[in-house]
């Protein structure tokens, strides 16, 4: 049998390895888990919002947990602690920038635990912009849902409860240092 032409500069395969599958590489896999989380961060925050509005609106409080804990529906059109309520659609422009800088990050990404902070972040972006976008009063100047009402704190929503988690975990990764493309440093 002759051999088989090589072309300079690539390596020398067997027969047996040319006919085994290729492995997947690991940034796909990585890039499905971001997806994943997002996924089910965003579905979570959608469903939990759609049954407060349908469920909750216009009915009083819910004790979950006697005073300290409770569900109550609100419509924040700013931003955390109800601040900036003059501001939507600023708020609108950095949740839309927040989802296009993970897109671009996510074209290099090697580290599950990014993938699952970086995730997180874009499910619980994605859930709050839906609302800024679809709800009223208008489109870019919608107020966001939210219900979850501890004592002495803001009400929130899951989606921010996301982008909270999603954020402490980056910045935990980032002290220890781990990098998006999966090298670690010591700085």
């Amino acid at each position: 049998m002759a051999e088989a032409e090589r072309v300079i500069g690539t390596p020398d395969v067997d027969d047996d390895e040319a006919a085994a599958p290729a492995e997947q590489p690991k940034g796909k896999r990585r890039l499905a888990v971001l997806f994943a989380v997002a996924l089910v961060a965003y579905l979570l925050d959608l469903g939990s919002k759609m049954l407060v509005v349908a469920k909750l609106e216009g009915h009083d409080a819910i004790e979950v947990i006697g005073g300290l804990l409770q569900f109550r529906a609100i419509r924040n059109p700013g931003a955390a602690f109800g601040m900036g309520e003059a501001y939507t659609v600023v708020f609108t422009v950095i949740a839309s920038t927040v989802v296009l800088v993970i897109a671009r990050l996510a074209r290099k990404l090697y580290s599950l635990p990014w993938a699952f902070a970086l995730g997180l972040l874009l499910g619980g972006a994605l859930g709050n912009l839906t609302d800024r976008i679809f709800r009223s009063p208008g489109v870019f100047r919608g107020a966001v849902v939210d219900f979850i009402a501890p004592a002495h704190f803001a009400v929130f929503n899951l989606a921010d409860s996301a982008v909270v988690c999603g954020g402490i975990l980056i910045v935990v990764l980032s002290f220890r240092g781990l990098d998006p493309d999966g090298t670690v440093h010591k700085d």
